[in-house]
C-alpha cells in the first residue's frame, strides 16, 4: 500500500515500543484517528522494548506502585483478550536480601490485600531447592513474566486492524507548531499533521524532546547501557520464580523465555549498574565487569544454574533522578517515559494513561508530572 505524502490525524505517536504501541492500541480501540511512527521495524532490538521475558510483579516498597501493578495486571488481561495473544505467564515471585526488606514489602502487600507469604530460609529452600536463601523471603504468587516482543506486535497489529496508520522505517526529524494549534511533524517520509503528538521514544527521548518544543533539560533523563545474561537451568523441569535479590548489588532474575535458547534458562542481570550512553551512540558491547558481578551472584546464590552464560545482550535504561516515570503534557505534546528499568510491567496501563493525557481527559499523575523537576 502506498503511503501518502501528507497525513492528517488526531494523534501522532512517535515510537512503537511498549509504550507507543500500547498507546496506539488504546486510542484506536476508542475510535480515535492515530498514526504510529517508528524509525525502525516494529520489534527492533535497538531500544528498551525487545525481548520475550520481562518481570511482572506486585512487590514494591511503595504503596502507589503496588496499586498501579494491580491495575496493570487487569490491563494486560484486556490486551490479551482483545488481541487473542497470551502475554503474561504466572510463575510466582520472591524478594530477598537485607537491602530488599522483604518484611517491609510484606506489610505493604498486606495493606493492599495482595496475596503473599513470608518464609524462613529453610522453608524457601524446600520450595525452591535450586536457590540459596539467607534471612526472610517474601513470596507472592501473582508475579510472573510478560512477553515484550509479543505485546508490541499484538498491540500494533490490533491498532492497525482498528484503523491506526502504522509508519515503519520513518524517522521523525522536526516539528512545527501551527497557528491553528496543531503540530506539523516532518519525517524522512510523509509529513504528518496532528492535534496532539505523543513522544514515546524511550532512550531517544532526550534527543527528540527539544525538537517538539519541550523545555531543554525537561525531563532530566539519563540513558545507560545495561547487560542481561542467560544461564542454563541444570534441571530442565525446575519451575523458577521471578526474583529480586538486593544484598549489595541489585540482582533480578526470571525465566528467559525464547531469549535463552531452546532449552530452559534463567535471565539474570544487575539493575543498579550501567554505563552512560546515548541511544544513537551506544556500542552494544557487554561490560565484562557486569558479567563478573552477575556470574559471581549465580555461583553463590543460584546453584540450580550452570554459571557459564549461554547468551548475553545489552539494552537501554532511561532513568529519572527519582526513578519515577514521566507522563505529562506540554501544550500539544505528551511525554511518555515509563522508564528507570521498571516500566515494562505497566505497559498496557501506561497506554491508557497516555491516551487519556493525549485526549485531554485527565491531569497528569502527580508522581509523574514534569513540575516535580522544576
Amino acid at each position: 500500500m502506498n503511503t501518502p505524502d501528507r497525513i492528517e490525524t488526531e494523534v501522532a505517536v512517535i515510537g512503537a515500543g511498549l509504550t507507543g504501541s500500547a498507546t496506539a492500541w488504546e486510542l484506536a480501540r476508542r475510535g480515535h484517528a492515530v498514526t504510529l511512527i517508528e524509525a525502525y521495524d516494529v520489534g527492533h532490538r535497538r531500544g528498551s522494548s525487545h525481548g520475550t521475558s520481562r518481570i511482572y510483579r506486585r512487590a514494591y516498597a511503595d504503596p502507589e506502585y503496588v496499586r498501579l501493578t494491580g491495575l496493570a495486571g487487569e490491563r494486560w488481561r484486556e490486551l490479551e483478550n482483545d488481541t487473542g495473544t497470551a502475554l503474561l505467564r504466572v510463575t510466582g515471585g520472591v524478594d530477598l536480601g537485607a537491602g530488599r526488606d522483604p518484611e517491609g514489602i510484606a506489610r505493604l502487600l498486606a495493606e493492599a490485600g495482595v496475596p503473599h507469604e513470608l518464609l524462613s530460609p529453610g522453608a524457601a529452600a524446600e520450595r525452591w531447592p535450586f536457590m540459596r536463601f539467607e534471612g526472610p523471603v517474601l513470596h507472592h504468587p501473582e508475579a510472573g513474566t510478560a512477553d515484550a516482543d509479543a505485546a508490541v506486535a499484538a498491540a500494533v497489529n490490533r491498532a492497525a486492524e482498528l484503523g491506526a496508520q502504522v509508519l515503519t522505517g520513518v524517522r521523525f526529524t522536526d516539528a512545527e507548531p501551527l497557528p491553528c494549534g496543531r503540530v506539523r511533524l516532518r519525517t524522512e517520509g510523509p509529513e504528518v499533521t496532528a492535534a496532539t503528538v505523543v513522544v514515546a521514544a524511550g532512550p531517544w527521548l532526550p534527543e527528540l524532546a527539544g525538537r517538539l518544543g519541550v523545555p531543554v533539560g525537561l525531563p532530566p533523563l539519563r540513558v545507560t547501557q545495561q547487560q542481561v545474561f542467560h544461564f542454563r537451568s541444570r534441571d530442565p523441569d525446575a519451575r523458577w520464580p521471578v526474583f529480586v535479590h538486593t544484598d549489595g548489588p541489585q540482582i533480578y532474575g526470571l525465566p528467559s523465555g525464547g531469549d535463552g535458547g531452546s532449552r530452559p534458562a534463567v535471565k539474570v542481570a544487575q539493575h543498579d549498574a550501567g554505563r552512560p550512553v546515548t541511544a544513537t551512540a551506544r556500542d552494544g558491547v557487554v561490560d565484562p565487569a557486569s558479567r563478573a558481578v552477575v556470574t559471581a551472584h549465580v555461583r553463590r546464590w543460584l546453584p540450580g544454574l550452570d554459571p557459564a552464560p549461554v547468551s548475553e545482550a545489552s539494552c537501554l535504561y532511561t532513568i529519572t533522578p527519582d526513578e519515577d516515570f514521566v507522563l505529562d503534557r506540554v501544550g500539544p505534546v505528551v511525554i511518555a517515559s515509563p522508564c528507570s528499568g521498571h516500566g515494562a510491567k505497566f505497559a498496557p496501563l501506561i497506554g491508557q494513561m497516555t491516551a487519556d493525557l493525549a485526549l485531554g481527559h485527565t491531569e497528569p499523575h502527580p508522581r509523574f508530572a514534569l513540575r516535580r523537576f522544576t
